[in-house]
């Protein structure tokens, strides 16, 4: 009998390469197959819902795995946790159909983004947030975000190296909160391309910053030109907060860490 299971993690993204596997350098994905191979004593490759870039950081990065072994979730949780380096957590562990895939039956995303507007930066935030040093204009800064809600070819706002198959993307929040001296933007799409997230950012601060119009947003989406959106926000500003899946994939069995 083959089993599934489905793993929501947590990690700091500061000392890695990214979450997939690299030649060169640390990943998230290889922390935790080799703990995994340490306790199911077999090789196991683990299904991410998506690759985040070196630095960037998740509250609720989901992934996948079979394997012929039926494992005691609560007894397992906390044994690959205390395998894993500290800065990357297993939150909870769930059995699932065999037809789980997590990254083929996520239905949305939820991330989130965090701008630093203080004069000078507190050092514990400093791996977790973009310091901008300019003035916003935060009326202009909102309504630029609204325009990008909805359906839309978001090819001029991804990389290249996106294995996706097309670029349109129904994105479903995009709002801007206050805290401090922090703005915090969510986004929440049924799905993101390649660095999409951190290019929406950097070109809404250009629009917020007047380096550019607001008009610009048409025209840049109807491009289709990654040239066109300018500059990313850099990576250690954002987080994958969420990933949410149809119900009928609801878990058999789970454990939920307090």
């Amino acid at each position: 009998m083959i089993y599934c299971y489905k793993l929501t993690i947590s990690y700091d993204g500061s000392n890695y390469n990214g979450w997939q596997i690299q030649p060169n350098g640390k990943s998230i994905q290889e922390e935790i197959e080799k703990a995994l191979l340490i306790l199911l004593k077999e090789e196991i490759r683990i299904i991410g819902s998506g690759r985040t870039d070196a630095g960037v950081h998740a509250l609720g990065q989901v992934a996948n795995f079979t394997t012929s072994q039926s494992i005691d979730i609560l007894k397992f949780t906390y044994s690959l946790n205390s395998l894993l380096p500290c800065d990357i957590r297993i939150k909870n562990i769930t059995q699932v159909a065999s037809t789980f895939h997590a990254q083929y039956s996520a239905i949305s995303k939820t991330y989130q983004y965090h701008v630093y507007t203080g004069k000078v930066l507190n050092p514990f935030k400093r791996l977790y947030v973009w310091h901008l040093h300019r003035l916003l204009d935060l009326n202009l800064l909102c309504d630029a975000t609204k325009k990008f809600l909805g359906e839309h070819d978001f090819a001029s706002f991804a990389n290249v190296g996106s294995s996706a198959k097309d670029s349109i993307r129904n994105l479903m929040k995009f709002d801007v909160d206050l805290s401090n001296d922090e703005i915090i933007f969510t986004l929440k799409a049924d799905g993101f391309l390649y660095k999409m997230v951190r290019n929406l950012v950097g070109f809404v601060i250009e629009i917020a910053s007047h380096k550019r119009p607001i008009t610009d947003i048409k025209k840049v989406l109807l491009a289709k030109d990654r040239r066109q959106a300018g500059s990313a926000a850099p990576p250690q500003g954002l987080f994958l907060v969420e990933v949410d899946y149809p119900k009928e994939l609801s878990l058999i069995s789970s454990n939920v860490l307090k």
